[in-house]
């Protein structure tokens, strides 16, 4: 029927609002029960359970054997770690297999047959959970026995694939790679060259008490090699050039081109490109996103204008403000920008709307998030209008400023004054006098701030909540302090009581008053630009961490499957050695010497005579190492440094042509950093777009 139909057309156009939103693919089923399913699975509670899911099977790896999930690290110390019996993880991996296996298989069904071939995605989803499945079917065959788990590697892919900004940002890391290797490929040049030259210049000579450099790091190829690329890490300089230059000054020359022209000319090649090359494949990314809020906007019109009550009379598609109500009610979205849409609604003449003005309506979810100060309270009092004006002065938050300077020096006074002396010889006195003095004005100030800014304004600043919460803090403290140790006077040292000794509570307080000092950097113009980019990538750029933790996951995960049981101790010596220990001995060579001492000399000749059989494994464990650093160091960093440096022009560039104002807050999102540099997607894309969707038949 037409009520039927209408309801349809009122939830298609929830689900695709609701899809621009959040940036999602609008090629998908639109019935009735698909569109239920749809929302169901993207509702708070079920995303919430297959991230829980996700965090559960990668938290596995620090209770399965062989980890050593306890306090200290040190192999001489720690208790033996936990293993849990056979079938316990297992049962719970078994539990995320099935959420895992729902979640791909509601995903398949929404997105329909010929959308799923296309999907390599979800291809990749099913294929890791077949890979897993049987991995699990074959350890519960070997009773937990077996030293290789396939698996284990695989599961970074479920934390990978759930999130669409991580897809994105793998597929813009993916396409600068080419441009990435020119460089990488002109570094192995720049050392396979310089491998050379070091070869022939530091060569075995007939006199072997010259030839310590040769010995230590050009004895052949492969150390040559690796003494060269840990310099271009800078973690081996100066000692690797330390026996050359001991010979002849000289020979500083090789060290300081090689060091000169690999990390200050290639190296910073490297970031300028990866930045170039990174930055236009990451706007790529984000004006498809835009693409895709507009044609989910585009299509919830449609549907809408397919209503029966629209008018048949009209000339063109139109929407009625009434219909779009109704939506507006049941979409899950921001509430300010939910708002600002039906001010506009009530505020506009006309009854219907064009497929322009509807897309305009909502050019409201690209606008930046702006978050007002409250009022400040008024006083009839003319005495507390002058204590309002006095107290919410920026020139009292300078004077706090200078007082808390003045408390910062006065405890590095304090403790210059006793480095020296032993715990016995400590007065405690004067810190804890100063210290008092110092809180009690922290309160003062807090109060005062709240009388003149009223409570809600006061907590509207996060500056004054983090202030605020300090002082609380050290109040609670320091009536602790006085309560189990009493007032301060001379000689105050009493005996140890309650959890904390004084000097503990002492230390402790002066920690966070050290820690209050930050409260500076919002009236630091600069200095506030710098940590406000740093906080911005904090919460943007999550998709970056989250490749991180699949880097890290996956390479520990690698490292434990080779390096397994490396570290033992050996005997009640305090050396600790066996395959690892005994590879490092081999890395570094020119240390030995400094082992062979005392009861040290077994262990270090046993170690020694390892090394014989683990020549291979040294040389594949090189590859493991350069591996990590490559990814790691040479590409990741340089990818964050790029995306630094975006955040920091493009918040410097706002700076200079915007003043900012005090009673208002910009938050940006990664896409609106790019806002100003999108093209706006044209009326037949848009439409060519739609009539391409494999479920959606416009009437219209």
């Amino acid at each position: 029927g037409i009520g039927a139909d209408n309801d349809l057309y009122i939830n298609q156009a929830i689900v695709f609002i609701e899809d621009a939103i959040q940036y999602r693919s609008i090629n998908h089923r639109v019935d009735a029960k698909s569109l239920w399913l749809y929302r169901w699975y993207y509702s708070r509670t079920c995303q919430w359970i297959l991230s829980l899911t996700i965090t559960i099977i990668l938290a596995l790896v620090f209770i399965e054997k062989p980890s050593s999930l306890t306090i200290t690290s040190d192999v001489r110390y720690r208790l033996s770690a936990w293993n849990p019996p056979c079938g316990l993880t297992e049962s719970i991996e078994l539990l995320c297999f099935l959420v895992f296996m729902v979640d791909v298989s509601v995903k398949s069904y929404l997105i329909g047959w010929e959308e799923f071939w296309k999907n390599k995605w979800l291809m990749a989803y099913i294929l890791t959970l077949v890979v897993s499945l049987t991995d699990w079917i074959v350890s519960l065959s070997f009773f937990c026995t077996e030293n290789v788990r396939i698996r284990r590697i695989l599961r970074p892919f479920f934390l990978l694939q759930n999130s669409s900004m991580m897809k994105k940002t793998l597929k813009s890391i993916n396409s600068t790679l080419p441009e990435m290797a020119s460089v990488v490929l002109l570094l192995a040049v720049h050392l396979s060259l310089f491998t050379m030259f070091g070869m022939l210049l530091f060569a075995r000579t007939k006199d072997g008490q010259q030839d310590k450099e040769w010995v230590g790091y050009f004895r052949n190829l492969p150390d040559s090699l690796t003494s060269l690329l840990v310099l271009l890490t800078t973690a081996n300089n100066p000692d690797v050039m330390i026996p050359a230059y001991s010979k002849n000054r000289a020979y500083s020359i090789f060290f300081i081109l090689f060091t000169v022209l690999g990390n200050l000319f290639l190296m910073n090649l490297l970031t300028a490109i990866i930045y170039n090359q990174f930055r236009g494949y990451l706007l790529k990314s984000v004006q498809s996103s835009l693409f895709r809020r507009r044609l989910g906007i585009r299509a919830a019109f449609e549907v809408l204008s397919s209503l029966k009550e629209t008018p048949a009379s009209a000339q063109q598609s139109c929407v009625s403000i009434g219909a779009l109500l109704r939506v507006l009610q049941k979409v899950e979205m921001d509430s300010r920008c939910k708002q600002a849409i039906m001010r506009s609604l009530k505020t506009c003449s006309c009854d219907q709307l064009s497929a322009a003005q509807f897309q305009k309506l909502f050019e409201e979810l690209d606008k930046d998030a702006i978050r007002e100060h409250p009022p400040c309270p008024e006083y009839q009092s003319y005495f507390m209008q002058k204590m309002q004006f006095a107290f919410g002065h920026p020139y009292f938050g300078y004077l706090g400023n200078i007082v808390a300077l003045a408390n910062i020096v006065s405890i590095c006074v304090v403790l210059v004054m006793d480095a020296d002396k032993q715990p016995s010889e400590r007065d405690d006195f004067f810190l804890g006098a100063i210290n008092c003095f110092f809180i009690l004005y922290y309160l003062l100030e807090m109060l005062l701030k709240i009388l003149a800014m009223g409570l809600k304004r006061y907590l509207s600043y996060p500056s004054n909540i983090f202030d605020g919460l300090l002082t609380v803090i050290l109040l609670v403290l320091e009536i602790a302090t006085f309560a189990v140790y009493g007032f301060p006077h001379p000689g105050w040292k009493p005996e140890f009581m309650g959890l904390l000794s004084l000097w503990d509570m002492v230390r402790l307080v002066n920690m966070l008053i050290v820690f209050r000092f930050l409260r500076i950097i919002p009236n630091m113009k600069f200095m506030a630009l710098v940590v406000t980019t740093l906080l911005d990538l904090v919460k943007n750029l999550r998709a970056f961490a989250g490749i991180l933790v699949v880097v890290f996951y996956a390479f520990a995960i690698i490292g434990i499957m080779l390096f397994k049981g490396a570290i033992v101790p050996l005997g009640n010596t305090r050396y600790i050695g066996n395959k690892l220990n005994a590879l490092w001995l081999f890395f570094n060579l020119k240390n030995v010497i400094s082992w062979l001492s005392g009861h040290f000399q077994a262990e270090v000749i046993y170690c020694l005579l390892y090394l014989l059989t683990v020549n291979l494994i040294y040389r594949w464990a090189k590859i493991y190492f350069v591996a990590w650093w490559l990814i790691s160091s040479v590409i990741w960093v340089n990818l964050f440094v790029a995306l630094l440096l975006e955040n920091f022009i493009h918040k410097w560039d706002r700076r200079c042509h915007r003043e900012p104002l005090s009673d208002i807050e910009y938050q940006r999102t990664v896409e609106l950093m790019f806002r100003d540099v999108l093209e706006e997607p044209t009326e037949e894309e848009l439409t060519e777009k739609l009539h391409q969707h494999p479920h959606l038949q416009l009437c219209r």
